[in-house]
C-alpha cells in the first residue's frame, strides 16, 4: 500500500501504529540514518509512544515491546547498503518518504517479507508525499492506476488491484487467484493507494501548519498542500533537458498525427541480458513514434538486434546503433547484409559545437544530449513531438551536465544508473534517433 499525498497526513504515525499494534516483527526504513535520528525523527517519535511498554534494544536499533513485538529501524543510503538486509525476514516492511528510495532498493528489501506464523498478516506500506524529483517517479509508475492521470484503467482510492511479476515484468491481473505460467504457480499480490490528508490528522489540523504549507513556492505548494501528483517535479539546476520542455513535446504529440512517408532516422540502444532493456526509437522529421522495448534477456547476442534493425529498416531511414558494448555485434551482423546502420560511439570525441557556435563538447554523448535539448527548446527549437511515456520523460530529464576545460560533459550512463536504479535505455534511443540534429542535416560521428 502507498499512503501519501498531503504533508501532515500522519504518514509516519501510520507506519508506527501498524508496527506497534498489528505486526509481530517490523522494520521501517528511511533513506539515511540522519533522517531517522535527527530532530523529531522516527526514533524519538517511537520512544514517545512506547514509553513504559517496551525497551530500546541497541542491536536491533529499535524497540522490543513487553508483549514480544519488535520494531527495527534501518537505512539504505546506497545500493551497497542493501547487503546488510539480505535474508532479514519481517512480517512488516515500512518505508518513510518512499519516493526518496530507488525502485531497485525497494524491490530488494521487500523480497524478505515473510512470517512463519500462518495467522500473521504480512504487508508492505510506503508513505510519502508526491515525488519532488524525477528519481522518485517510479512511485507513480508502480501505483499508476491511482496516480497516473494518463492510465487507461484508473482505480479509486483504496481500491484493491492485483499484480504479478511475470518474466520480470509487473503485470496487473484480474484477481488474487493463483495461476500457472511456464510451469510455475504465480500468486498475485494486492496493491492500493490511500490519500493522506492534513484535515484527517486531528493533531495537526487545528494548528497553523496548513498556513505554513500555503506559503511554499510552486510546485512544492501544490504537492504538499494538496497532495498533487500531477504537477512538475523540481528540476536539478544542472539538468540538461528541462522537464517542462519534455512535457510540452509530449502534449504536442497527442494533437499531431504521424507524418506520411518513410522514417527519417532510428536509434537503437542494445542491452545484453540483465535488467537493462533494448530500446528502439524512430522519428519522422520532428515526430517520434512510441519507443519499443525488449527485455535484455531477449537480446542475448547480435542476431536478435539485427532482426530488430531489419524490421525497422522497412520503414526507411538510417538506424543509429550504440556500439559501446553489445551494439558492436549488431552493427557487424547488419553490415554483412547491407542494412543502413551507423555506429554511434558516445564516448568518442567530437569537434562539433552548439547552435550558437560557442559551446564545445567533451564527447559525442554530450553533443547528442545537448542537441536534443536544443531541439526541445520552446523558443528556438524544432517543435519536437514526443510520445507520452513517463519512463522516457524520466530518462531524458535524468542527465546532468558540467563545464570542463574541453567543453560540456554529460554524466556517464553508469552514474545515471546508480542514481535512478535502472538504465535510461529509452532516453538514449530517442537521443540517437534525433541524430543528426533535426535542423542540421548532417550525421554525427
Amino acid at each position: 500500500m502507498y499512503f501519501g499525498g498531503q504533508a501532515g497526513g500522519g504518514k509516519s504515525d501510520l507506519l508506527l501504529g501498524l508496527s506497534l499494534t498489528a505486526q509481530k516483527r517490523s522494520i521501517i526504513f528511511r533513506r539515511t540514518y540522519t533522517q531517522l535520528r535527527g530532530g523529531e525523527g522516527l526514533l524519538q517519535r517511537t520512544s514517545n509512544i512506547v514509553g513504559q511498554y517496551g525497551r530500546f534494544v541497541g542491536r536491533l536499533n529499535g524497540w522490543r515491546l513487553n508483549n514480544g513485538r519488535t520494531i527495527e529501524f534501518g537505512a539504505v543510503e546506497t545500493i551497497a547498503d542493501l547487503s546488510k538486509w539480505r535474508g532479514r525476514a519481517h512480517d512488516f516492511k515500512g518505508f518513510d518518504e518512499l519516493p526518496e528510495f530507488l525502485e531497485a532498493q525497494y524491490l530488494f528489501l521487500i523480497g524478505w517479507l515473510r512470517s512463519t506464523d500462518p495467522h500473521q498478516r504480512t504487508r508492505v506500506v510506503g508513505a510519502g508525499n508526491p515525488p519532488l524529483s524525477d528519481e522518485g517517479e517510479w512511485v507513480i509508475r508502480r501505483w499508476a492506476p491511482w496516480l497516473d492521470s494518463q492510465h487507461n484503467n484508473p482505480a479509486r482510492p483504496g481500491e484493491l488491484r492485483w499484480f504479478a511479476r511475470i518474466e520480470d515484468k509487473d503485470v496487473e491481473v484480474e484477481d488474487y487467484q493463483p495461476f500457472e505460467h511456464n510451469g510455475e504457480i504465480i500468486r498475485p499480490r494486492s496493491r492500493t493507494f490511500i490519500p493522506a490528508s492534513l484535515k484527517q490528522n486531528q493533531f495537526l489540523a487545528s494548528t497553523d501548519y496548513g498556513s505554513v504549507l500555503q506559503g511554499l513556492p510552486e510546485p512544492m505548494r501544490s504537492q504538499l498542500l494538496f497532495g498533487d501528483f500531477s504537477v512538475g517535479r523540481r528540476d536539478d539546476p544542472w539538468q540538461v533537458i528541462p522537464s517542462a520542455w519534455v512535457d510540452a513535446a509530449m502534449r504536442r504529440w497527442r494533437s499531431t498525427p504521424k507524418p506520411d512517408g518513410p522514417a527519417t532516422c532510428s536509434g537503437l540502444d542494445v542491452a545484453r541480458g540483465g535488467a537493462a532493456k533494448t530500446a528502439l526509437a524512430q522519428r519522422w522529421g520532428n515526430w517520434f513514434a512510441e519507443v519499443k522495448r525488449w527485455d535484455g534477456q531477449d537480446t542475448p547476442d547480435g542476431t536478435q538486434g539485427r532482426n530488430i534493425v531489419t524490421e525497422a529498416a522497412t520503414r526507411g531511414g538510417i538506424i543509429n546503433v550504440d556500439v559501446i558494448g553489445p551494439g558492436a555485434a549488431v552493427v557487424d551482423l547488419c553490415r554483412e547484409v547491407d542494412l543502413p546502420v551507423v555506429p554511434v560511439n558516445f564516448g568518442a570525441g567530437t569537434k562539433r559545437h552548439d547552435r550558437t557556435n560557442l559551446l564545445r563538447f567533451v564527447n559525442v554523448r554530450a553533443f547528442a544530449y545537448w542537441s536534443m535539448r536544443e531541439a526541445l527548446d520552446p523558443e528556438n527549437g524544432d517543435e519536437v513531438c514526443l510520445p507520452p511515456d513517463n519512463e522516457l520523460r524520466s530518462d531524458l530529464c535524468a542527465a546532468r551536465w558540467m563545464m570542463r576545460m574541453h567543453g560540456i560533459q554529460i554524466e556517464s550512463k553508469d552514474d545515471i544508473i546508480e542514481r535512478l536504479g535502472r538504465s535510461p535505455d529509452a532516453g538514449d534511443a530517442v537521443v540517437m534517433a534525433a541524430m543528426p540534429p533535426l535542423t542540421m542535416g548532417v550525421q554525427v560521428l
